[in-house]
């Protein structure tokens, strides 16, 4: 069942992102006092007295008309008050009541849609005393709040709570997390757009247009996905503004906290330093990820695909087992495709291989190439051993892991990949010192013998000082 929805709308500068972020419990929108910051839509799920509901958070009403993305903005806002089964009116009791929000608050009246009016800014309650020129509007005596101080959140909610309509009171179902990265201008929105089958984020040719990192919710065959469009990243030393430089750490974001990584490259150009960075950070974080060549309607006929397959493989050889995909988001050409691709992937990287076959393949491993040796000593791997999924984490005990070079390494991770269940994904690889390992837990104090629950009670008597979690926590 689809969680009820409440819409957050406004002029600018009110604090719409402010209480957003606060409403979401964490920091998702980019708060600035630049007026036109947000221009997607923003979502999240909220709990509240064992219900959920979804809040949403808009760009401003009313915003000037040189704004060159004010009508896809619009429409955006329209959307949301569409989807809404409740919609929060924010108003600035600092600067009190304006004429744009009595413009606001007139294209609210035809909406049809229950209107919770909201006094932001409510630092103090000598400041409650203003709110009640707002009453004007139309909508009842505003309820007095301060996002940046979280005050008053609480009446908010149960305000929230009376007018929305039923829903679950369990969370909303896990979903396969994907992050869209990539340069500027190379399909990330249009590719999210064409997934979710609806236009949830702004398209347009300007460079820059998405700011924060929007996350979208879809369904696709009875599987729940989320798809988290991440602004376009340029050199840093391009940054030119605070919006920018909270959007590329977004964007960072986005990557650390996906399930997969789909990295967005243009058919029509060539690979960037930009997009050197990213895989960079996809590195780093150990992250399944999809090459996504995007504008391929484009390409097609000039560069056959294994080209365009062997120029990013050379371009990235830490990342040759990353597997690739020829797309059209604006036709939609091979976009199916990719959903099934990441749930592969996501598998994979979940896969937890018994010690007996990781063993056997990593004694065929050695005794097919044995590793060099290195001064003057032979290095031994004793076994090896999972201790972890996503990334799958393979630990290998040996007898020095100075006597292991990166190039051995990488030949023992590529025969993993290809004789275990992990071959289009990262593997984190550890090596230990047995010899090291052994002499730190002899040198380490012996533990207390365990106490029997009967022996117990004596103990305790003994030591009347500890408590009883004290004495348990020895058991």
């Amino acid at each position: 069942m689809p969680l009820p929805k409440v819409a957050i709308v406004g002029r600018p500068n009110v604090g719409k992102s402010s209480l957003f972020n606060w409403l979401a419990g964490r920091q998702i929108a980019i708060v600035d006092p630049t007026a036109g910051t947000t221009r997607d839509r923003l979502t999240a799920a909220v709990e509240a007295d064992g219900r959920y509901f979804e809040i949403c958070d808009t760009a401003g009403l009313g915003l000037d008309e040189r704004e060159p993305l004010r009508e896809h903005i619009e429409r955006q806002i329209e959307y949301a008050l569409q989807e809404a089964d409740v919609i929060l009116f924010l108003v600035d009791v600092r600067d009190g009541l304006v004429p744009l929000d009595e413009q606001v608050a007139e294209r609210l009246r035809h909406v049809g849609k229950p209107v919770v009016l909201v006094a932001n800014k409510c630092d103090t309650r000598a400041l409650e005393y203003q709110a009640g020129e707002f009453c004007r509007l139309g909508f009842g005596e505003p309820l007095c709040v301060s996002a940046q101080q979280m005050r008053g959140g609480e009446k908010l909610l149960e305000r929230l709570l009376e007018l929305l309509p039923a829903s679950s009171e369990s969370p909303p179902p896990e979903a396969l997390q994907l992050a869209i990265v990539g340069r500027r201008n190379v399909g990330k929105s249009t590719l999210i757009n064409r997934l979710a089958q609806q236009e949830r984020v702004i398209v347009s040719e300007l460079a820059g247009t998405t700011r924060d990192s929007v996350d979208v919710r879809f369904e696709v065959d009875g599987k729940v996905f989320l798809a988290i469009d991440t602004a376009g990243l340029r050199k840093r030393r391009s940054i030119q503004s605070s919006i920018e430089f909270y959007s590329l750490k977004r964007a960072e974001r986005a990557i650390r906290r996906a399930d997969v990584v789909l990295h967005l490259f243009d058919a029509t150009e060539a690979v960037s330093r930009v997009d050197k960075q990213l895989a960079h950070l996809i590195v780093e974080y150990e992250k399944p990820t999809i090459f996504v060549v995007n504008k391929w309607d484009l390409a097609q006929r000039r560069i056959p695909t294994d080209r365009w397959a062997e120029y990013l493989q050379r371009t990235f050889p830490a990342l040759d087992y990353v597997p690739i995909a020829f797309i059209s988001a604006r036709t939609g050409k091979n976009v199916g495709g990719l959903l099934k691709l990441a749930e592969v992937l996501h598998q994979q990287a979940g896969q937890r291989v018994p010690t007996s076959e990781l063993n056997r393949v990593l004694q065929w491993a050695v005794q097919r190439q044995s590793p060099p040796v290195r001064q003057n000593r032979t290095p031994r791997i004793y076994f090896g051993t999972q201790v972890a999924v996503r990334p799958p984490t393979i630990v290998l005990m040996t007898n020095g892991v100075e006597l292991f070079d990166p190039p051995y390494l990488r030949y023992l991770l590529k025969v993993f990949r290809e004789q275990l269940p992990y071959k289009e994904v990262p593997i984190r690889l550890i090596l230990r010192d047995k010899e090291s390992q052994r002499k730190r837990k002899a040198a380490e104090p012996p533990a207390e013998p365990a106490v029997s629950p009967q022996a117990d009670r004596t103990h305790h008597q003994e030591r009347d000082s500890e408590t009883s979690a004290d004495v348990w926590r020895d058991v």
